[in-house]
Order: C-alpha cells, then structure tokens, then sequence
C-alpha cells in the first residue's frame, strides 16, 4: 500500500515550560525545557491532492505549543505528585516538598508524569481532535515526536481507524 505524508517542525513550534518529572519514588527538581515539536501526519490525498496543507497543521500544532508555553506543566494523574487548587493557587507537595503556583503560571495535563513521552501523545491526541473538528477525516496516522534538548526526545503516533479513502 502506498502511504503518503507531511511533516512540519521547527520554526514556532515550539515552547518553553518548567516541570518535575516522577522517576520511581523520586520527584526531579523543578527545571525547564525548550521543547521543540515536529509532527507527521499520514492518509489518503484530499480533492486537491495533499494529505493536509501545511499551514493547516502547523496552525494547530502552534496553538497547542501557545497553550504550554511559559507554563508549568502540571501532571494531574500523578500518583506521587499531590496537587490541588484553592483560590486560584495550585498546591503541590511531594514528601516534604511544597510548591505553590498561581492558576495562571499552570498547564494543567491529565497525564501521569509529565515526560517527553506523554507530552507527545497529548499533544497528538490534541492535534487528533483538532484536525476531526476541522473535517479532515483522510488522516491514519499521527505521530508527534517532542524534543526537550537536542539529542534528547520522545515520541508518540497515533492510527486512526476513523478514517475516509
């Protein structure tokens, strides 16, 4: 079978964010990263011939990377992470440490670690719901992958079954 495909990165798709990642029973310090993210999308060619246009995805894509930016990227599922919100303040604790951070400073992620990983496969089922919204049912796969620093990333790819030939 023949499979044709897009892919963008690089220039504004990216953000900057802080996080505390679990590892085992350890909570890592607080610290950031600048995260680059580059997406491919595969399916079958539209009415125009191309899977998707490019200003399409990468306007979503860049949506999304907004919506983290300058953020700290909250892992809500965490089991070892307890966090919760009063008055517009996130409380945090791990052990012995307390963290408070305004509402607005927050991402809030329903994901159980905040890795390079589980980034990924958010922000691809993200992109999943925008390009449904958007109509664009010839899409069978979306992979994301994001890189916290160069040399360093995490992957994730999603296969549609929703789709149209």
């Amino acid at each position: 079978m023949n499979k044709r495909h897009v892919t963008v990165s690089g220039v504004r798709l990216k953000f900057a964010s802080a996080h505390m990642a679990t590892l085992g029973n350890e909570l890592e310090p607080l610290h950031g990263h600048n995260y680059s993210v580059s997406v491919k999308v595969e399916g079958t060619l539209s009415n125009d011939f191309w899977v998707i246009d490019f200003s399409k995805i990468k306007g979503i894509t860049r949506d999304i990377c907004d919506r983290l930016d300058h953020k700290f990227l909250l892992q809500a599922k965490s089991n070892l992470l307890s966090s919760t919100l009063e008055q517009e303040t996130w409380h945090l604790s791990f052990g012995n440490r307390v963290y408070q951070l305004p509402q607005s400073d927050v991402a809030v992620l329903p994901i159980e670690n905040s890795t390079a990983e589980l980034l990924a496969e958010w922000i691809c089922t993200q992109i999943d719901k925008e390009l449904l919204n958007h109509g664009q049912t010839n899409i069978n796969l979306i992979a994301v992958e994001i890189e916290e620093m160069p040399g360093q990333s995490g992957g994730f790819q999603l296969e549609r079954t929703h789709t149209e030939d």
